[in-house]
């Protein structure tokens, strides 16, 4: 049982914004009725140029956060895309190594680098929601089907499985305070889709946003990422892939399909293709670019042997389900469920 919780900004420092204090406040009521005890790691709210200037402050938190034992779980307050920056201050000296605890660690979009991290150092962690983007949701409530995976998690400490959302919901065009009580605007949705493969496969998740991913070989948007990345062994070698399951889900940015083929493309000569037993594809963002996306993983891959799941409510595409990293999970698409082992 979940009982203290700790947030912080590892990415962008949006949260501590002066237009995001009502969703702050929405979220610290919600973790509250929840029984939860909330502390904000001593950076988490300095705003975005302090929290963007400041990587060595962001890991001191994550850090500490770590070594506090009164914590049980670690919170990303939203995702971002500078959080490579971290990775000096984390394994130059074995920072991160010596500070890895069995708390929970939970974020997605540019956390995916930090769950890289963690997978480096034998660390597991869940993947699938954020403080500002699922508990502070401005509706009267968290969104049904997000509620329900994030209160399992800090009532049980695991995910037991996954099933898919009957329905999805458009990004809101404004967050601003006049959108509180506002319901997002939502639609069927159609369940996991086996793009090609068998439908049954088994191994465990690593993975996440696509977009940080590809910067990680790619330094388009930052020119030393790929640098840093590589000094400190980010992403896993290809042996450490074999047998596990590849997550891709694409962000806010709705990657056009002609990048999206790139991204693809650089993890295929990764050569993790040949070893994963299949991978998992969250639903992108309103939808956008979905049919492209599924012609390219198909026409990239080049071996309808491989497994491929899509549209799981993971990512960017709300609602949002939580997904264990470092723990076996058996895909079952013809019973839509994803199972984890315990």
């Amino acid at each position: 049982m979940i009982k203290n919780i700790a947030i912080v900004s590892l990415s962008s420092g949006i949260l501590g914004e002066a237009f995001a204090k009502h969703e702050l406040e929405i979220g610290i009521k919600r973790l509250e009725a929840l029984g939860l005890n909330v502390t904000f790691m001593p950076h988490a709210l300095k705003g975005i140029e302090y929290v963007r200037n400041h990587p060595e402050e962001r890991a001191a938190d994550l850090l500490q956060a770590l070594k506090d034992p009164g914590i049980d779980m670690i919170l990303c307050a939203i995702g971002g895309d500078d959080t490579y920056r971290l990775l000096p201050y984390l394994f130059e000296h074995g920072e991160l190594a010596a500070a890895v605890s069995d708390q929970i660690f939970l974020g997605f979009s540019d956390t995916t680098i930090n769950h890289f991290m963690f997978h480096k150092v034998g660390m597991k962690t869940f993947y699938g929601q954020s403080f500002l983007a699922d508990i502070c949701e401005l509706d009267n409530d968290m969104l049904p089907y997000t509620g329900k995976y994030f209160k399992e998690l800090i009532s049980t400490g695991t995910i037991k499985e996954i099933r898919p959302s009957d329905i999805w919901y458009e990004e809101r065009t404004g967050f601003g305070i006049e959108q509180v009580g506002t319901p997002r605007k939502s639609h069927p949705d159609h369940g996991f889709e086996l793009l090609q493969g068998k439908p049954v496969f088994s191994g465990e998740i690593l993975g996440g946003c696509i977009d940080s991913i590809y910067d990680i070989f790619n330094g388009d948007r930052y020119a030393d990422m790929p640098l840093l990345c590589e000094k400190y062994g980010l992403f896993p070698k290809t042996a450490d892939w074999t047998r596990k399951i590849l997550l891709l889900e694409s962000s806010e940015e709705k990657m056009p399909p002609e990048k999206y083929r790139k991204a693809v493309t650089v993890l295929k000569e990764t050569g993790i293709f040949k070893v994963i037993s299949g991978i998992l594809t969250g639903k992108p963002m309103d939808e956008a670019y979905a049919e492209e996306y599924k012609r390219i993983l198909i026409d990239v891959i080049d071996d309808p042997n491989l497994p491929v799941v899509c549209n799981v409510n993971i990512g960017h595409a709300f609602p949002h389900c939580i997904i264990p990293f470092g723990v076996e999970a058996v895909v079952e698409a013809d019973q839509q469920v994803i199972r984890f082992a315990d």
